[in-house]
C-alpha cells in the first residue's frame, strides 16, 4: 500500500534511518556524488542507502515501495550507459558493506558471492585453488559481481570462457513486492512443472514466465540474433525450451530492472598455470580484424585489438611505458594470450599462433614470456577506457574530450573488418574522431567519440550519429551493445535492432517481474531519450578562478569533467590513488566523488553555495593533496590543485582554520624556534604543549619533532669555512628545504658529504628559501607567491650560471618547485622548475660513471606520493642498482601523514588507517637488518611515530653512511 507524503524524501529518509543498520544519506553531497556513473548522463537521486546486510535491503525496498519511490541498485558505478543512476530514486550501494566472497567450492568449481563482491577479491579467493572466474572486464579491480550480472559483463577472456551469463549457476533474487526466490540453470519438463506448482507469488511468477514463453516461441526464435556478444535488450531466448528455460541466464543483463540481487553462485574455471602473450602487428585495424577468424581455431585465451591512435592517446597523456618497445611493426595490434600447465606448453602454443600470424603478409608478431612485460602491456589495454577520453590535440596539449555513447557495439567476428571500415567512414561523415579498440575475437568494439556535447548543435550531432550507427551495426547482423548493456545511452535504439513484437515482449517480461515499475524504471523498457539528461547540459555558474588550468582552456569545469567515472580511484588494492577512499570507503572521499561535487558546485543547482559550499569543503577536508590522481587517474584529474583553488576561494576574506595558521605558516614558526631550540623543545614536552596543540588545530596524539641544536645552514657555514671547495669543481645548488633545514639537517649534511665526494662544489642560495608548499596546499596563494618570488631572488643572488642544477632533498618540496612554481608564477617560475632535480636524478645525470659505495643490503622503500606522481623514481632505481642495494619498493601509496594533513585535528584516525593498510605492517615485519628508505620527511615522521620506534633513512643518509664505512674511509 502506498504511503503518500508531501515530503517523501524527508519522511522516507527518517524512517529508513530509524530502521536500517546501514548508512542512510539524503543530503546534498551524497545525492550529487551518486548522480552520475561512467556515462554521459546525470540524474539526482532522492537519496542513497548503503545496506549493512540483506535485511537492510529487504526493508529499504519495502519502504521505498510504500512511498512510491523507485530503487536503483549500484555496484562500482562504472556503467557507461547510465543504468546505475535514476532520477528521484533511492540508490542502493551494495559495494560498501555487502562485498563478501562467502565460499569457494573447489570440488564443484563454484563460488558464493554477495552482490557487492569485487571481481578481484573473487579472483584472489579462487586462485588459492587454481581457479578463476572467466569474465574479466578492464575494471576488474573495482567492478562488482552484482554489476557484472546486471550488465552481463565480458572482458578480454570471454572469447574462451564466455560472458557472465555463461558462468552463472544460480541467482538469489528479491522482487519489488518482497518475494524472494532462487533461479538457476537449464530445466527439464518435470522441473518446469514442479515450479508451476509452487504456491503463492513464486508459483505465479513461474507460470507467467512459462506461459509467456510458450505463447511467443516463434517470435523469440526469429527475433533474437545469435552472435557471441549480444547484451542489448532482455535475453528472452534463454527462456526457450532448447535452452532449458534458463532463468539465471534470462535475468543476467537485465540491468537491475526486474529484481534485486541478494547473492549469486557462479562457476569457476581452471586458471592456466603459465601464460605467454603473442603481440601481432598489422597495417591497420581492418587488416587485424580480417585476420581474426583464421586465429580463432587455435583457441587463444584472448584476441584483443588496439590501434596506433590508442597508443598516440596514451603518449599524449603521459610518459612512454617501456612495454611499448615490445610492440612489433604495425599500426594495429592483436593481443593473443596462450596458456598451459607449464611455461613450455604456453610458449609452444604462442609460437604456433605467431607462426600462423606471420603467414599473412605483412603481419608481424612477437612473443612475450616475461610476466612483468605481459602485465605492462595488459596495463595499457586496461587503461584504454580512460586514456581514450582525451584524444591528442586541443588547447595547450590538454586533449580533445571524447565521450561514451557508441561504446561497445558488436558484430559477427567474420564481419568485423568491414564493419570497422564503415564505422570509420561514418565518423568521417560527421567530422568526428574516435579510437576503436576491444574484443576483436568476438567482434566487439569499444569506441569513445569527440561528440561536441558542450556546443549548441552538438546534441543534434550526437543523436544523428547514434541513430545511423545503430542502423549500421544492425545491417551487419550485430548488437548495439556487446558488453556494457544499454541503459539510457542505447535503450531508445532497441527498436532499430529488434522488431516491434520483441520490443513489446521486453515490456511484458519486465511487468511479470516488476509490475509496479519500481526497479530502475526507464533503463530498458519505456526508455528515456538518449539525448536527454546529459551531464553537460544545464547552467554553468561563473565563479572566479585563481589558478590557470592550461590543459583545460582555463576552465575548472572542463578540468573536473575530465572524470568520466571509470573508477580507478575506488580500486583499494594498489597504487597511490586515492588514500582517503582506501581508508573510509566513502564515495565522496574518492577522486571521482570529489570531481562530481565540484561539477555540481559549478552547476549551482544541488550545490548552490559556490565557493562557500560546506559539502565540498567537507569532502575536500580528507583530501591529502597526495597528487596520486594526477598521475594514476587515466585522465589525470588533479584533485590536489582543485583543492588548493577551493581553499583559496572558500576562505578568501574569511577566518581560516587554526591549522592553516599553525601548519600553513610552519616555516615561519620553525625559523623562530631555531633561535632558541632548547627552549622550544622544553615547551613542546611540557604541560603547556597540549593547550598549544589545541589552539593550533593539531591533534594531541601527534608528537612535535625534536628541534636540533643547530640548523643545516649554520653547520654549512662552519663546514665551508673549514673545507673550501676544490678549485674548478662543478657547482651545484643545494636547496635547504624548511623541514630538512630546521628539523632533520642530517639529510642535507649527508647530501653535502656525498656530492663533495663525487667532486661537486655544493653551494647554497644567497638567502633563506622555501618552496611555499605549506601555504600553497592550504590555499594561501598570495603568501605562497611572495615566498616563491623571494626564494627565486635567493637563487639568482648566488651569481652562478642560470643553468646550474638545483638539487632538492625532500620530494614534496622538489615537486612543488617542479610543478607548482610555474603554475603559480607562470613564465617567471619555469627556469627554476626546469633545472630542479631530485638527489638521485642529479647523481644519475651528472655523475653517471662515478663509482658509488657498494652496499649489498636488503632494503624496503616507501616512495613519497609526490615523487610517484610528479618526479618519478627511475633514477632512484638506477642509483640503487649501482650501489648493489637489494631493494623492494612497497606498493603502499601515501604514508598518510602528507605534510600537515596527519597533524591536523580530525585527521588522525584516517592518517593512521592509511599507514596501516600496507606501510606499517611492512615496516614492522622487516628484519632489524633491513634498511627502510624514505626520502620524504612526512614519510619518515609517520614511520618514526607509528612504527614502534623504527627509523627510516633518506637515500643520501644511506650513501653517506656507506662512504664512512667503506675500507680506507
Amino acid at each position: 500500500m502506498s504511503r503518500p507524503s508531501a515530503t517523501p524524501g524527508t519522511d522516507l529518509a527518517r524512517e529508513l534511518a530509524a530502521t536500517l543498520r546501514g548508512e542512510v544519506r539524503f543530503g546534498a553531497a551524497e545525492r550529487a556524488v551518486y548522480s552520475q556513473d561512467a556515462s554521459n548522463y546525470r540524474h539526482l537521486p532522492l537519496g542513497v542507502v548503503k545496506p549493512a546486510d540483506l535485511d537492510d535491503v529487504r526493508t529499504a525496498l519495502a519502504l521505498c515501495g510504500q512511498y512510491g519511490v523507485p530503487v536503483v541498485a549500484r555496484g562500482a558505478g562504472t556503467s557507461v550507459g547510465g543504468q546505475a543512476i535514476g532520477p528521484g530514486a533511492v540508490v542502493l550501494d551494495f559495494r560498501r558493506h555487502l562485498g563478501a566472497v562467502l565460499d569457494v567450492d573447489p570440488e564443484r568449481r563454484t563460488a558464493r558471492v554477495e552482490p557487492g563482491a569485487v571481481l578481484d577479491d573473487l579472483q584472489r579467493a579462487a586462485r588459492r585453488h587454481g581457479l578463476r572466474f572467466g569474465p574479466d572486464p578492464s575494471t576488474h579491480s573495482r567492478c562488482t559481481l552484482g554489476g557484472m550480472i546486471g550488465n552481463d559483463s565480458c572482458g578480454a577472456h570471454s572469447v574462451v570462457w564466455g560472458r557472465t551469463s555463461d558462468n552463472v549457476e544460480s541467482l538469489d533474487l528479491l522482487l519489488a513486492d518482497g518475494t524472494e526466490l532462487t533461479v538457476g540453470g537449464a530445466l527439464g519438463p518435470a522441473e518446469r512443472a514442479a515450479l508451476r506448482a509452487f504456491p503463492g507469488r513464486v508459483g505465479e511468477l513461474h507460470r507467467d514466465l512459462q506461459d509467456f514463453t510458450d505463447r511467443n516461441l516463434a517470435t523469440i526464435r526469429q527475433g533474437m540474433p545469435s552472435l557471441p556478444r549480444r547484451t542489448s535488450g532482455y535475453p528472452l531466448d534463454a527462456l526457450l525450451p532448447e535452452h532449458g528455460h534458463h532463468l539465471a541466464r534470462a535475468l543476467t543483463g537485465t540491468e537491475g530492472t526486474c529484481a534485486l540481487l541478494l547473492g549469486a553462485t557462479v562457476r569457476l574455471v581452471e586458471e592456466p598455470a603459465a601464460r605467454a602473450l603473442v603481440v601481432a602487428g598489422y597495417p591497420d585495424e581492418g587488416a587485424a580484424a580480417d585476420a581474426v577468424p583464421a586465429l580463432l581455431p587455435l583457441r587463444p585465451l584472448t584476441v584483443e585489438g588496439m590501434a596506433a591512435d590508442l597508443i598516440a592517446a596514451l603518449l599524449a597523456a603521459g610518459p612512454r611505458p617501456p612495454a611499448l618497445d615490445r610492440l612489433p611493426e604495425g599500426a594495429c595490434w592483436l593481443f593473443l594470450e596462450t596458456g598451459g600447465t607449464t611455461p613450455a606448453e604456453a610458449l609452444d602454443a604462442a609460437r604456433l599462433l605467431a607462426d600462423t600470424v606471420r603467414r599473412e603478409r605483412p603481419a608481424t608478431a612477437t612473443v612475450v614470456t616475461d610476466p612483468g612485460e605481459q602485465r605492462q602491456l595488459w596495463g595499457v589495454r586496461e587503461a584504454a577506457a580512460g586514456i581514450v577520453t582525451r584524444l591528442p590535440g586541443g588547447a595547450a596539449g590538454g586533449g580533445i574530450e571524447a565521450w561514451p555513447g557508441w561504446e561497445d557495439s558488436a558484430v559477427p567476428p567474420e564481419r568485423l573488418g568491414d564493419y570497422l571500415r564503415d564505422l570509420r567512414a561514418l565518423l568521417r561523415r560527421h567530422s568526428l574522431r574516435g579510437v576503436p579498440y576491444g574484443h576483436f575475437g568476438e567482434g566487439c568494439v569499444h569506441l569513445r567519440i569527440d561528440f561536441p556535447l558542450t556546443e549548441p548543435q552538438g546534441v543534434l550531432v550526437f543523436r544523428e550519429f547514434m541513430e545511423q550507427a545503430a542502423d549500421l551495426v544492425v545491417s551487419y547482423g550485430g548488437s548495439l551493445s556487446g558488453e556494457h548493456g544499454d541503459g539510457q545511452a542505447r535503450a531508445e535504439l532497441l527498436s532499430r535492432m529488434y522488431p516491434s513484437e520483441i520490443i513489446g515482449l521486453f515490456g511484458e517480461f519486465k511487468r511479470i517481474w516488476d509490475p509496479g515499475n519500481v526497479l530502475n524504471p526507464g533503463a530498458l523498457v519505456d526508455p528515456r531519450p538518449l539525448d536527454a539528461d546529459l551531464r553537460f547540459a544545464g547552467p554553468v555558474r561563473p565563479l572566479p578562478l585563481a589558478l590557470p588550468y592550461p590543459g583545460d582552456d582555463g576552465s575548472l569545469l572542463k578540468a573536473v569533467h575530465r572524470c568520466v567515472g571509470v573508477g580507478k580511484c575506488v580500486d583499494t588494492s594498489t597504487g597511490v590513488m586515492c588514500p582517503s577512499y582506501m581508508a573510509t570507503s566513502e564515495e565522496r572521499h574518492s577522486t571521482r566523488g570529489r570531481a562530481r561535487l565540484l561539477a555540481e558546485m559549478l552547476r549551482g543547482e544541488s550545490i548552490p553555495d559556490g565557493w562557500r559550499s560546506p559539502e565540498v569543503r567537507e569532502a575536500l577536508d580528507l583530501c591529502l593533496g597526495c597528487k596520486g590522481c594526477a598521475s594514476d587517474c587515466p585522465v589525470h584529474v588533479d584533485m590536489a590543485t582543485y583543492r588548493t583553488e577551493f581553499l583559496y576561494q572558500h576562505y578568501r576574506h574569511r577566518p581560516r582554520p587554526a591549522a592553516h595558521l599553525s601548519m600553513g605558516w610552519l616555516p615561519l614558526w620553525l625559523r623562530a624556534a631555531a633561535l632558541a631550540p632548547g627552549a622550544a623543545n622544553l615547551i613542546a614536552r611540557s604541560p603547556v604543549a597540549g593547550p598549544l596543540k589545541r589552539l593550533g588545530g593539531i591533534d594531541p596524539r601527534r608528537v612535535v619533532p625534536v628541534f636540533p641544536p643547530e640548523t643545516f645552514t649554520r653547520w654549512y657555514r662552519r663546514h665551508r669555512a673549514a673545507h673550501p671547495a676544490p678549485v674548478g669543481a662543478r657547482p651545484v645548488l643545494l636547496w635547504p628545504d624548511t623541514f630538512s633545514e630546521h628539523l632533520q639537517p642530517g639529510v642535507l649534511r649527508s647530501a653535502v658529504e656525498v656530492l663533495e665526494h663525487l667532486g661537486f662544489d655544493v653551494r647554497l642560495p644567497s638567502g633563506p628559501v622555501c618552496c611555499g608548499l605549506t601555504w600553497y596546499s592550504t590555499g594561501q596563494l598570495g603568501t605562497a607567491r611572495r615566498v616563491m618570488r623571494r626564494s627565486l631572488r635567493a637563487l639568482a643572488g648566488t651569481g652562478l650560471p642560470a643553468d646550474t642544477p638545483v638539487v632538492g632533498m625532500d620530494p614534496s618540496c622538489t615537486a612543488t618547485l617542479r610543478e607548482d612554481l610555474p603554475r603559480l608564477l607562470g613564465p617567471e617560475g619555469r627556469p627554476a622548475a626546469e633545472r630542479t632535480r631530485t638527489f638521485a636524478e642529479f647523481i644519475d645525470a651528472y655523475a653517471p660513471d662515478a663509482p658509488l659505495p657498494r652496499l649489498p643490503l636488503d632494503a624496503i622503500t616507501q616512495t613519497h606520493c609526490h615523487q610517484h606522481a610528479v618526479l618519478g623514481t627511475a633514477a632512484d632505481r638506477r642509483v640503487e642498482a649501482r650501489m648493489g642495494l637489494h631493494n623492494r619498493v612497497l606498493d603502499s601509496g601515501c604514508c598518510g601523514l602528507a605534510g600537515n594533513f596527519g597533524f591536523e585535528q580530525g585527521h588522525f584516525e584516517v592518517s593512521v588507517a592509511i599507514a596501516e593498510r600496507v606501510l606499517l605492517p611492512e615496516v614492522r615485519a622487516a628484519s632489524a637488518d633491513t634498511v627502510i628508505l624514505a626520502d620524504g620527511f612526512s614519510c619518515r615522521t609517520q614511520i618514526s611515530q607509528l612504527a614502534q620506534g623504527r627509523q627510516s633513512l633518506h637515500l643520501a643518509e644511506l650513501m653517506a653512511r656507506a662512504l664512512r664505512e667503506a675500507p680506507g674511509a
